[in-house]
C-alpha cells in the first residue's frame, strides 16, 4: 500500500504469473491437457470433463472455420442461460479467433437489436428459447450464421429427449419461430467432428470479449475486454483465493449468470484454470428445484449475491441442508447487508467474502481477504491495482474523504466498442478509470462505498438506468414527461418505481406497465407507478431525481 500525506493511493501487491498465459486460451489449453478427466461443468446432473470441453469446443471451432466465412476478429453473439453449451460455444469461438459477445437471455426484441447491431455480430448461438424474438430483429442485424440449441441438447439420449419435449410440449417454454437457415447446435458439432480445426492464436492485446454495460447514460456499451484483462483478473482472483482453495478438487455453485462478467471471470476461467468444477443453475428463481440441486451435490464454494442468500436463508429445507464442506462464499453484483450477511453465516457456518468490480474492469477490483473481512467494506485492492478518490475538480482526496473511485490495473479496459468520445470520458491519459461510485479510502488499506452512480438502479444485482425506461415509457401516447428511480426492497434490494405526468386522467398503472414489457426485460418493468402533476425540476428543466428518492417535490 503506498499513499501520500493528503492524496493516498491505494494498491495491491504485485502481480505474479501473468507470463504464463499468452492468451485466454493458453488458460484452456493447459487446464483441459492438466485435468482431462476431472469434472468441469454440470448442469442438471449432467458432467462435462475437461476433456469433453476440449473435445466439443474443437469441434465448434472447425464447424466455424470450415462451414460459415467468419474471420477472427468478427464477433459472435452468445445468448444463452446457464447450460453446458454456454463453456463450449466460448471456448469453441475464441478457439476460432472470434470475440465473444454476452448476450442477457432476458432481453427483448429491441435490446437485442441494439446489441447486435452495435458489435456488428456476423453470427449467434441462441437457446430456442428466445429464437423468436431473433427471427423479428433479424433483418436489422448483419448476422448470417444462426445456431439454435435446445436445454437439454448436451445430455445424454434419452435424458436430452425428455428435457427438450418437457421444455417445449408440456411447458410450452419455444414460441413458434421460423429461422430458415438456422443450423442445430448439435448438427454443428457432429459436423465439426469430421474436420480439423485451426488453433487461431491471439495476442495478449487482442479483444477476446465485448461485455455491454449501460455506463452512466442508459444506452449499452460494448467494454473491449482483451485477452490481457481476462488473464489479469484470473490471476488476481487467483491469488485471493490461493489459501482457501486447492487445485481439481472444489465444487462450485454457480446460480448466477456465466453471461455476467462476475460469473465469466469467476467460473470460466478462475474455477477452470485451478481445474475446479462449476455446478450451472439453469434457473436459480425456481428455489425448491435449486435446493434439490445442492442437496445432491457435495460443495466446497458459492457465488451469489444479497437478495439470493437471503431468499435461500429463508427457506427451512435449505437451513437444513449439511454445509460442512462449505468453505467460501463469494458475493458480488451488489451491496452485501450486514444482516444478510451475518445471517448466512449462522445458517451455514461460513462467512460471506464480499468484493467490488465493473464490466469495465474485468470486473474485480477489490475484494475482502477470506481470513479478515470487513463488513461493510468491500474489501482491498487486488494485484497491480490502484484506487483513489477525486473531487468534482479531479482532484485526489485524502483518507476519509468521500470522492469518485478511480482505478487503474492491467485489468481496466480497453476502451468502449467504437466509442472513443465516450472511453476518453472515462479513462485519462494516465490510464485511470472514473468508475463515477462514490467511496471512502480507509487508512487500514481497504474501502468503503458511500454512494454510487447517481441514478443508477440495482435489481438483484442487475443495473438498472433510468433514461433507458424513461424513453420507453414517455413513447406511450398519454405520458406527457417520466422519471425513474430506485426504492429500497427488501427482497430485490431496490425496486423500480415511476413518476409520471400524464395527460390521460384514465391512463393506469396497469395499462403503463403492459406498454412497458413489450419493450423492456421484466425486471426493468417499474413495480411502483406513482401519477404527478408535474415533476420537480432544475432551473434549466432538469427533473430532479434525487428529491423524488426523498420523497420531496411533491406534485
Amino acid at each position: 500500500m503506498s499513499q501520500h500525506a493528503t492524496a493516498p493511493i491505494l494498491s495491491g501487491p504485485a502481480l505474479e504469473g501473468l507470463e504464463e498465459y499468452a492468451s485466454v486460451m493458453d488458460v484452456f489449453h493447459a487446464s483441459v491437457k492438466r485435468f482431462a478427466d476431472k469434472p468441469a461443468f454440470s448442469c442438471m446432473g449432467q458432467v462435462l470433463t475437461y476433456r469433453e470441453l476440449d473435445r466439443l469446443s474443437a469441434d465448434f471451432a472447425a464447424w466455424l472455420q470450415s462451414e460459415t466465412d467468419l474471420e477472427p476478429g468478427d464477433r459472435i453473439a452468445i445468448q444463452l442461460p446457464n447450460v453446458l453449451q454456454f463453456p463450449v460455444a466460448v471456448f469453441g469461438a475464441l478457439r476460432a479467433g472470434l470475440v465473444v459477445v454476452n448476450t442477457n437471455p432476458l432481453y427483448t426484441e429491441r435490446e437485442m437489436q441494439h446489441q447486435f447491431s452495435d458489435s456488428g455480430a456476423k453470427a449467434i448461438v441462441i437457446l430456442a428459447n428466445m429464437a423468436d424474438k431473433l427471427e423479428r430483429v433479424l433483418k436489422r442485424t448483419e448476422i448470417k450464421h444462426v445456431l439454435v440449441t435446445e436445454l437439454g441438447d448436451l445430455h445424454g439420449f434419452p435424458r436430452r429427449l425428455l428435457i427438450n419435449a418437457v421444455v417445449k410440449y408440456v411447458k410450452k417454454m419455444v414460441p413458434r419461430y421460423s429461422l430458415p437457415t438456422q443450423v442445430g447446435f448439435r448438427h454443428a458439432l457432429a459436423k465439426g467432428r469430421g474436420l480439423e480445426h485451426r488453433e487461431v492464436p491471439r495476442q495478449l492485446e487482442d479483444i477476446a470479449a465485448l461485455q455491454y454495460t449501460g455506463g452512466t447514460t442508459g444506452l449499452a456499451k460494448g467494454a473491449m475486454l482483451t485477452h490481457a484483462n481476462l488473464v489479469a483478473n484470473m490471476l488476481q482472483a487467483r491469488i485471493l483465493m490461493s489459501g482457501v482453495f486447492g487445485e481439481g478438487c472444489e465444487t462450485i455453485v454457480a446460480p448466477l449468470p456465466v453471461y455476467h462478467i462476475y460469473t465469466f471471470t469467476v467460473n470460466c476461467l478462475l474455477m477452470m484454470e485451478t481445474g475446479n468444477h462449476t455446478v450451472l443453475i439453469t434457473n436459480p428463481r425456481d428455489i425448491d428445484g435449486f435446493i434439490k440441486t445442492l442437496k445432491s451435490i457435495r460443495y466446497t464454494g458459492f457465488v451469489g449475491l444479497n437478495t439470493l442468500f437471503n431468499a435461500l436463508c429463508n427457506r427451512e429445507e435449505f437451513r437444513a441442508l449439511d454445509f460442512s464442506p462449505l468453505k467460501l462464499t463469494i458475493s458480488g453484483g451488489m451491496a452485501l447487508t450486514k444482516v444478510v450477511a451475518k445471517r448466512w453465516e449462522e445458517v451455514t457456518g461460513c462467512p460471506v467474502t464480499e468484493g467490488y468490480g465493473l464490466t469495465e474492469t474485468s470486473p474485480i477490483v477489490s475484494f475482502n481477504p477470506p481470513d479478515a473481512i470487513q463488513l461493510g467494506t468491500i474489501g482491498k485492492p487486488v494485484s497491480d491495482t490502484s484506487v483513489k478518490v477525486i473531487d468534482a475538480e479531479g482532484q485526489s482526496l485524502p483518507f476519509g474523504e468521500p470522492g469518485e473511485l478511480c482505478v487503474k490495473g492491467p485489468q481496466v479496459m480497453k476502451g468502449y466498442w467504437q466509442r472513443p468520445d465516450e472511453t476518453a470520458t472515462v479513462i485519462d491519459d494516465e490510464g485511470w478509470f472514473r468508475t463515477g461510485d462514490v467511496a471512502v479510502l480507509q487508512d487500514d488499506g481497504y474501502i468503503r462505498i458511500v454512494d454510487r452512480k447517481k441514478d443508477m438502479i440495482i435489481v438483484s444485482g442487475f443495473n438498472v438506468y433510468p433514461n433507458e425506461i424513461e424513453d420507453v415509457v414517455v413513447g406511450h401516447p398519454d405520458v406527457i414527461e417520466a422519471a425513474a428511480v430506485g426504492v429500497p426492497d427488501e427482497n430485490c434490494g431496490e425496486i423500480i418505481k415511476l413518476f409520471v405526468v400524464s395527460r390521460n386522467e384514465d391512463l393506469d398503472a396497469d395499462a403503463l406497465r403492459a406498454w412497458c414489457r413489450k419493450e423492456l426485460t421484466a425486471y426493468k418493468v417499474p413495480k411502483l407507478i406513482e401519477f404527478r402533476d408535474e415533476l420537480p425540476k432544475t432551473n434549466v428543466g432538469k427533473v430532479l431525481r434525487r428529491e423524488l428518492r426523498d420523497g420531496k417535490g411533491e406534485g
